[in-house]
C-alpha cells in the first residue's frame, strides 16, 4: 500500500525545468445589467481584475505548489505585462532566472472577460513566429547552464504553438536530458507532435491524438487505445504513453502494461489548465517512484480537482493527498 504521506514529502526533493510558452492570464470578472446602445453586445461593469500565470506557468506553479523546486525556461516581452508575469513567478516561489526577455517578442497574454462565473470574450496578445537562431542559442545555453548547475530530475516541455519549442530545441533539450537521465514529460501540440523522439512520458489529449495520428476513433476502449500507443512508438520511441480522455478519464501504456483509468465523479465548472496539472502531477509522481499506473490514478484525481475551480488554478496539494489517501486505498 502506498504511503501518500511519505510519497508526497518527497516532491520536497525534486528539482523540475519547465520549457515552453510562458504566459500571462487576465481575468476581467463583471456583471452585466444592459445591452449596449451602441452595438447588440452585453455591457460589462468591471468589479475586480485578476492576474494568473499561464500556459508553461501553470505547469511551473502547479509543481511549486506539490514542494518542487522548478525553474521556467521561455521568452517574455519588456512591457508591463511581463514585469508583472515574472513577478507572479517569483512570489510563488518559481526561479526566473533562467527566463529571457526580448525587444521583438511580446508576452503572450490571454485577457478573459467573466460574468457570472462563465467567459463571454477572451482577447489574446501574441507573438507565434520561431525562436530566431540567435534566440535558440541564448535559451539552450540557459538550459545547459541549469542542468549543470542545479542537476534536476525532471524536465516538463509546455507546448501552446507560440514558437519557442522549436525542433531544434526539442531535440537538444531532449538530448542533453536523457544523457543525464533526467525523466522527460511533454504536453504536445499539433505542429510539432511528432518532434519529441525519445521523451519518457508523452501526454497528448484525445483529440491531440486523434489528429497527430489522423484517426477516427468511435469508441473508447482499451485495445484501440493500445493501437495508439504502437502507432506512437514508432515514431517517437517514447517511454510512456499517457492519454487524457476527458470525462473517460485517462489512458497509459509502459513496457510493464496498459490500463484506462475511470475518472472520479465531479462538479465540472471550468476545464482550463487542466492538462497543465495532470503533467506536473504525472511527472513528480513518476519522478519520485517510476510508477506508471501509480503516475496515472494520482494524475487523474488532480486533473478532475482542478476542474472544480475556475479559470487556470493550481493543485491544492493537502486536497489531493487527502483524495488519494481516500480513493486509492
Amino acid at each position: 500500500m502506498t504511503d501518500f504521506v511519505k510519497l508526497f514529502g518527497d516532491f520536497k526533493s525534486i528539482k523540475a525545468g519547465v520549457i515552453g510558452d510562458i504566459m500571462l492570464d487576465t481575468y476581467l470578472w463583471g456583471h452585466v445589467e444592459r445591452i449596449s446602445p451602441e452595438a447588440p453586445v452585453p455591457v460589462v461593469t468591471l468589479d475586480k481584475r485578476e492576474y494568473r500565470i499561464g500556459g508553461a506557468g501553470n505547469v511551473a506553479l502547479n509543481l511549486a505548489s506539490l514542494g518542487a523546486s522548478v525553474s521556467t525556461f521561455s521568452i517574455i516581452g519588456m512591457e508591463e505585462e511581463g514585469k508583472l508575469l515574472e513577478g507572479l513567478l517569483a512570489t510563488n516561489q518559481i526561479n526566473t532566472g533562467y527566463l529571457l526577455k526580448s525587444e521583438t517578442r511580446i508576452t503572450t497574454s490571454k485577457a478573459r472577460i467573466m460574468g457570472r462565473n462563465q467567459q463571454m470574450l477572451r482577447l489574446d496578445s501574441e507573438t507565434t513566429r520561431d525562436l530566431s537562431i540567435q534566440e535558440e542559442d541564448e535559451l539552450l545555453s540557459q538550459v545547459e547552464r541549469y542542468l549543470e548547475q542545479e542537476s534536476p530530475q525532471v524536465m516538463i516541455f509546455e507546448d501552446y504553438n507560440k514558437g519557442v519549442l522549436t525542433q531544434r530545441v526539442i531535440n537538444r533539450v531532449t538530448e542533453l536530458c536523457n544523457r543525464r537521465q533526467i525523466v522527460t514529460a511533454v504536453d504536445p501540440k499539433r505542429k510539432n507532435f511528432f518532434s519529441y523522439q525519445g521523451v519518457t512520458i508523452f501526454k497528448p489529449n484525445l483529440k491531440e491524438v486523434k489528429e497527430g495520428l489522423n484517426l477516427l476513433l468511435e469508441e473508447i476502449r482499451l485495445p484501440a487505445l493500445q493501437k495508439i500507443h504502437g502507432q506512437l512508438a514508432e515514431k517517437l520511441h517514447h517511454l510512456i504513453s499517457f492519454i487524457t480522455l476527458s470525462e473517460k478519464g485517462v489512458f497509459y501504456q509502459d513496457a510493464a502494461g496498459a490500463a484506462i483509468i475511470p475518472s472520479h465523479l465531479r462538479n465540472i465548472a471550468d476545464v482550463s489548465g487542466a492538462g497543465d496539472t495532470v503533467i506536473a502531477v504525472a511527472s513528480l509522481v513518476y519522478a519520485v517512484t517510476k510508477d506508471s499506473r501509480l503516475m496515472a490514478e494520482i494524475a487523474n484525481i488532480a486533473g478532475g480537482l482542478v476542474c472544480e475551480e475556475v479559470g487556470t488554478a493550481a493543485i491544492d496539494r493537502d486536497r489531493l493527498l487527502y483524495e488519494c489517501e481516500t480513493l486509492l486505498k
